[in-house]
């Protein structure tokens, strides 16, 4: 407490003091006990009015024990059953549970983990991807601050994401892998990787890139072959030993048919091969007979054009070239859209020419755009000039029907520059992204479609989109979300088809392991999206004739549905809208791939040198007691006494409040008893 509050409440106490003494002594000139009892109520009365108006302060130290966390991850994945240790599995969780010792050395949280950590409901292993790697990056946001010692139940081999080793280095616990799975070797072949392009052009032919290893200590041979459906269109004899055990094959297939082709590469088994599922890889083509030309026009050097090349090319049925203005004009027919970043007076003949092929187009502007030109040149919009710059950043609008727009926390993205002033709209436009200053949303549109007299536009008011996609990857380690939006944006420039009611999302085929959602938008006659209907999508099997029927649900701006359940194969399904003569119908095609299927034994050496790097210790199955003993025994897990340090104002103290009341009303009631009211 400071020394000003306390001479403050000294003065405090005169105070009350001598206002009491005043009135009951010195004014009644009365001395007996009954004035000394009434100046005493009236002097605590003052005084601790007074107090509280002082309002001093005190610190509350209060103590309590913490003990340290024992983190258990158990892994989900289907590779546990796979390798026959589901059982084993729940017996080590029932046991830690059920443990009395770990429960009063330590605060014991339970996981599971597959492609994401869950806390523990149940254990199905049933995931179709393990990500360890995700494990420890999240763990890590709970437990960096605190003793957590972790447990990791699991056969330490990983189908997904970034290598755990290198993640876990940031985690900063003890890790006590227990070995899940077979340890001895056995000879096994196996595809490592197969690596193809998701499309090809008819007519050509189209590279795969086959990794195939081999696992033991004789000289084997094995045939490598490559069916479409009963047909061999490749084969070729491959020989390994104990010192070559891999091969890297590159062949070329034809692309005769369009649409998506199927194939299967195999490796003849060895005689009493143990797991023969992982000598298959089953992978798919798609064959287009056509390309997507875009021209990005532009007369300046910036990183935009770069981000924009590596984002629309990402889909391999799209081809990007940068040109200058003079150059688009020497072929102009060569592209399907137009992407004129910063038009200045130089793209006077390209805006005329794209005016005469009625071709769609995509305007970025910024600091370096001619706004005097600009606006002269198209009537779409008018922007004010100010001959000064200003930064926006972006907000995505949840009522957008023009296409599927997935959120990508666009604001938390930097912002982008361009001209201040206002931007005033002269046509109807569908926003995509707002501008926002500060984190207040102004009504003017950052990225904005328009669709009048049969022809396509977007624009984009501001530069630096390449910080966007930057952004992106290190919020999620992948460009392809950010690439995908690009991506829509671009198809729907690329074509004047009309708006469709119902508008659907997919895939031509997906891998064995992939998330199979589709999505879905539907909109009202006045083109308004409806988050109000019900849609079903009714889907069968080709091969079996089976037939199923999902309702969709809505999330954010579209519909979606999860396909994951349906076993590999063929498709055809119709989404209907329920209560309305609305359907889209599509093909859709399940490669057969198990990669949780793809192991033979447990990463022992991977999980053993994880332990030691973290200061814990690997065990198996069988030593899971063991586990328990060190873990209770080592000094470093230990209960701590830790202290909280409170500042209590003494307004918050209700039992003044109650003593203030109690002293009023006794005084009240001694003067009313005695007759001096």
């Amino acid at each position: 407490m400071q020394t000003e509050t306390i001479l403050y409440i000294i003065l405090a106490g005169i105070i009350a003091l001598s206002l009491a003494l005043f009135q009951y002594i010195y004014k009644s000139k009365q001395n007996g006990n009954l004035y000394k009892g009434l100046a005493f109520l009236r002097f605590m009365t003052l005084f601790l009015v007074l107090l509280l108006l002082i309002n001093p302060k005190f610190d509350s130290v209060s103590f309590y024990n913490e003990k340290p966390n024992l983190v258990i991850a158990v892994d989900n994945s289907e590779s546990i059953s796979y390798l026959n240790q589901n059982e084993n599995t729940s017996n080590i969780l029932e046991a830690l549970k059920t443990n009395d010792s770990l429960k009063e050395r330590f605060n014991v949280e339970f996981y599971t983990f597959g492609k994401d950590l869950k806390a523990l409901d149940s254990l199905s292993f049933s995931e179709k991807q393990s990500n360890l790697s995700n494990v420890f990056k999240q763990l890590s946001e709970v437990y960096n601050n605190s003793i957590s010692p972790t447990v990791l139940i699991t056969d330490g081999n990983q189908t997904y994401g970034n290598d755990y080793q290198l993640t876990s280095s940031n985690y900063k616990q003890p890790i006590y892998p227990i070995i899940l799975g077979d340890t001895i070797t056995y000879s096994d072949l196996k595809i490592e990787q197969l690596n193809v392009n998701r499309y090809a052009y008819l007519k050509n032919r189209f590279p795969v890139e086959i990794i195939a290893v081999y696992g033991g200590n004789e000289t084997v041979s094995t045939e490598l072959k490559i069916t479409q459906g009963t047909a061999v269109i490749h084969s070729e004899q491959l020989r390994f030993d104990n010192v070559n055990t891999s091969r890297v094959v590159t062949i070329t297939l034809p692309a005769n048919t369009v649409g998506v082709n199927s194939y299967k590469a195999e490796l003849t088994a060895l005689d009493n091969e143990r797991n023969t599922t992982n000598n298959i890889k089953n992978f798919a083509v798609e064959v287009i007979d056509q390309k997507t030309n875009v021209a990005i026009v532009s007369d300046l050097l910036h990183p935009d054009l770069g981000a924009l090349k590596k984002s629309i090319e990402s889909n391999e049925q799209r081809s990007v070239a940068l040109v200058t203005p003079e150059e688009f004009m020497n072929n102009p027919t060569a592209f399907q859209m137009a992407i004129l970043y910063q038009p200045n007076s130089s793209f006077n003949l390209v805006f005329e020419e794209l005016d005469r092929l009625n071709m769609n187009r995509f305007l970025i502007v910024g600091t370096k755009t001619d706004w005097q030109f600009l606006n002269a040149a198209q009537s779409f919009y008018q922007q004010e000039e100010t001959g000064q710059t200003e930064e926006f950043q972006p907000e995505l609008n949840l009522n957008f029907s023009g296409f599927i727009i997935d959120d990508l926390d666009f604001d938390e993205f930097p912002p982008l520059q361009t001209e201040f002033g206002e931007t005033q709209i002269n046509v109807p436009v569908q926003t995509i992204l707002f501008k926002t200053v500060n984190g207040i949303q102004i009504n003017e549109p950052l990225l904005t479609i328009i669709e009048t007299d049969n022809k396509r536009e977007a624009l984009l008011n501001g530069e630096g989109i390449w910080r966007w996609r930057a952004q992106h990857f290190l919020n999620t380690q992948s460009f392809d979300a950010f690439d995908n939006v690009i991506g829509k944006l671009v198809q729907y420039l690329s074509s004047n088809q009309t708006r469709s009611r119902l508008s659907l999302n997919y895939e031509s085929f997906y891998n064995g392991n992939d998330d199979v959602t589709l999505k879905a938008q539907y909109f009202n006659k006045n083109f308004e999206f409806d988050n109000n209907a019900s849609l079903i999508i009714r889907i069968t099997n080709d091969d079996t004739k089976n037939s199923k029927e999902f309702p969709f649900v809505l999330k954010n701006n579209n519909y979606q549905v999860d396909l994951s359940s349906l076993e590999p194969g063929d498709y055809e399904f119709t989404v209907s809208v329920t209560n309305e003569n609305i359907s889209r119908s599509g093909k859709l095609k399940i490669l057969d791939y198990n990669v949780e299927q793809q192991f033979l034994n447990a990463d022992v050496a991977k999980l053993e040198a994880l332990a030691n790097r973290s200061n814990g210790s690997a065990y198996f199955i069988i030593s899971t007691s063991q586990l328990v003993k060190d873990l209770v025994s080592d000094n470093r897990y230990v209960t701590v006494q830790k202290s909280t340090k409170n500042i209590v104002p003494l307004i918050d103290w209700k039992f003044l409040l109650i003593l203030i009341a109690i002293c009023l009303s006794c005084e009240w009631f001694i003067r009313k008893y005695n007759g001096l009211i």
